[in-house]
């Protein structure tokens, strides 16, 4: 069976919300919403078949996209494709040229919409900043609080407390205070045992490759509601990642980092390689910073993350 190659768009407006359009009843995964787009035509680049299908379905004009996420996915009756763009500028009003219904959406309301199964790591792209932010270890807690409160008013919107030094009620202790300071601004990634979930009811949780290989053939220990991450260091890890169905992985080391100086850098080829066969939002850790996320787009990551790089104190 031949994948079909579809080019499709998260839109933004000015005021951030993404638009969505309905699929017609009678199409394959009719009466579910979708990011719009289309096939990608024999002898087309990616960025032309958007340009036609944005033209033809919704009557605007390209003017500025980067690559955001690609998802290969198996229906019964159909193999996908799905080469996701995320679209910053363009010119006209959005309207359905073709009938569809249109839904500006929020972010945070994605989760109110019923999507082709094939959508929802588009969904969790759609929601994720670019930027994702690690603690750095051996500081004391007012040192943390005072970095986090820095990294949040520059507008920091994902933030992993890693504090692997520190015993786990003082981490518990950190990770109640940080909770309430990320609270309405962004999201908190904790770490530890799984045992600790139902006291964070707020907090996403970041397991490491060592829970992951434990816990993956079990599934998601939580509802979708709730953000899932995983450390892979490996395209094993990765597969373990998707089978357990997280909302998005770190994938390390990618370069030689003063942190982790005895760990073998993976190199921008090989996670180039890695990121075409993963189907989640991919950030790049170890040794990269904002002026890698240019590159980091174009092998198809989500975005990169640090510590160094995007501490405030450093």
């Amino acid at each position: 069976m031949k994948r079909v190659h579809v080019a499709a768009a998260v839109i933004r407006g000015q005021d951030g919300r993404i638009l969505l359009a309905k699929r017609p009843d009678h199409l394959h995964q009719g009466g579910l919403w979708e990011f719009p787009g289309g096939k990608v035509e024999s002898g087309e680049t990616v960025r032309a078949a958007l340009a036609r299908e944005l033209k033809e379905e919704l009557g605007i004009e390209l003017q500025s996209a980067r690559p955001l996420i690609k998802v290969r996915h198996d229906y019964p009756d159909k193999q996908v494709l799905l080469d996701v763009w995320e679209v910053s500028s363009f010119s006209g009003e959005p309207h359905g040229a073709e009938g569809q219904p249109l839904s500006w959406a929020a972010p945070r309301e994605l989760g109110n919409y019923q999507f082709p199964a094939a959508n929802l790591p588009i969904v969790s792209a759609a929601r994720l900043p670019e930027h994702y932010l690690i603690t750095p270890e051996a500081l004391e807690p007012a040192e943390l609080l005072q970095g986090v409160r820095e990294a949040l008013a520059r507008g920091t919107r994902l933030i992993q407390l890693r504090a692997p030094n520190m015993f786990d009620a003082q981490y518990r202790d950190l990770a109640v205070d940080i909770q309430g300071l990320c609270a309405g601004k962004a999201q908190l990634m904790l770490k530890g045992p799984l045992e600790w979930l139902g006291d964070f009811p707020a907090a996403g949780w970041h397991i490491t490759a060592e829970q992951l290989r434990k816990y993956a053939d079990k599934g998601r220990p939580f509802p979708r509601e709730r953000w899932l991450a995983a450390s892979c260091h490996s395209a094993e890890e990765l597969a373990l990642a998707e089978q357990m169905g997280v909302d998005f992985v770190t994938l390390s080391p990618l370069q030689a980092t003063q942190t982790h100086p005895e760990a073998q850098p993976l190199g921008w080829e090989q996670a180039a390689q890695w990121l075409e066969t993963c189907n989640r939002p991919v950030y790049l850790l170890g040794g990269v910073g904002p002026e890698h996320l240019d590159r980091a787009w174009q092998i198809g990551a989500q975005g990169v993350a640090g510590i160094r790089a995007f501490w405030p104190q450093a």
